[in-house]
């Protein structure tokens, strides 16, 4: 069901070039609502923005979240600018409300902003090759590579602790001690499973503790529909949704990609025999995330890959299994066993990295080598 706008308000709180000839509603995103507003110049040129309402329900520090939008955005604009590149297609712009403002607040309370549209351009909803995912590592390499030297200070924590495992792993040990659902005797193996790696979720906490690894501007969100691809070159040439953009480790985005785009298996795939970590998968977003940001990581980033790879897999699967355990109040579910397989499918590809931590370790050295990194 199309969601109901106030276009005539729209057009007067953001400046558009041109005459408006269609608004459309974009359907790839689940938390905000996306629209494309087409314009005509008098000469005859298109014009096409995007023009969001931001879910603030989801992210209720608006001011907050925009700040660090317009910060990041303006920064990689510059970057963009130096080395030649196109401005508005290899970066996000925000543009400004009319009263100068980085969104807008309508007549009913919502929350407006306006971006550049990417033209020839597409989004992957899945990994569908090796090289597909080599491209989208070398988007968010390069994303990371450019925001290298932004000041931290600067970015508000709009989900706090949102990958903090050691306060991930206490959420779990709590949503199994008050055992909400009385599930908890249906996952008593799981439950163990979580338990045995408690020291897991402290070795990157501890390392950024002792100043071996830096804070840095990280996405949170490094799913392969993140990326526009170049509709001619399949090359991944913007990074989007930039909401979760906060202080946070490389690792973070980095692991979470591989959790996502190189398992076997569907995230709620029942026949855990089919979840394995795919290691042409591994090596192709290893050499692509190195081969744009690996000049600009310190060694022990580099050390840390193929744990990280790991550890963001046992958090997700750690979250599934405490909101099974939490009566399923967090993630939408489709069945009642709906997150217990999804945390089983999660822990199936952290044992299989288990096994093979060595040859993804033996990868990232390799192309650290053949990179000259």
């Amino acid at each position: 069901m199309e969601n109901k706008i106030n276009v005539e308000e729209l057009l007067k709180a953001f400046v558009f070039e041109g005459e408006l000839e269609n608004v459309i509603q974009l359907h790839d995103g689940h938390i905000n609502n996306t629209y494309r507003f087409d314009f005509r110049t008098e000469d005859g040129r298109l014009n096409r923005y995007l023009v969001q309402e931001l879910n603030t329900y989801v992210f209720k520090d608006h001011e907050g979240l925009m700040n660090n939008v317009m910060g990041v955005t303006a920064h990689m604009q510059k970057k963009v600018a130096e080395y030649g590149g196109d401005t508005g297609r290899e970066c996000l712009c925000v543009y400004p409300a009319t009263d100068g403002k980085p969104f807008y607040i309508d007549g009913e309370g919502r929350c407006w902003r306006c971006y550049n549209f990417i033209y020839d351009t597409h989004s992957c909803q899945c990994v569908d090759s090796a090289e597909t995912f080599y491209n989208a590592a070398k988007a968010f390499g390069k994303f990371q590579q450019m925001l290298a030297d932004y000041p931290i200070d600067g970015l508000t924590e709009t989900i706090p602790n949102f990958h903090n495992t050691v306060s991930r792993f206490a959420d779990f040990k709590k949503a199994v001690a008050d055992n909400l659902s009385g599930r908890a005797d249906t996952a008593k193996e799981e439950i163990e499973f979580v338990l045995a790696r408690e020291k897991d979720c402290s070795v990157l906490l501890d390392l950024l503790d002792a100043g071996k690894l830096p804070l840095r501007v990280t996405h949170n969100d490094t799913k392969l529909n993140n990326v526009m691809f170049d509709n001619e070159t399949n090359e991944g040439i913007c990074v989007v949704d930039l909401d979760t953009v906060m202080p946070g480790l490389s690792l973070y985005d980095f692991g979470d990609s591989i959790r996502f785009g190189a398992n076997t298996a569907a995230e709620d795939e029942k026949d855990i025999s089919k979840v394995s970590l795919s290691l042409e998968f591994f090596k192709a977003y290893t050499e692509g995330y190195l081969a744009a940001a690996g000049k600009s990581l310190e060694k022990e980033e580099i050390n840390q890959l193929a744990f990280s790879s790991k550890l963001m897999t046992l958090e997700c699967g750690m979250r599934f299994l405490g909101d099974y355990i939490n009566g399923d109040t967090y993630f939408k579910t489709a069945y009642p066993e709906h997150n217990l397989v999804r945390c089983r499918t999660q822990f199936a590809l952290v044992a299989d990295m288990e096994k093979k931590m060595a040859d993804m370790e033996k990868i990232v050295a390799d192309c650290c080598k053949e990179l000259g990194i």
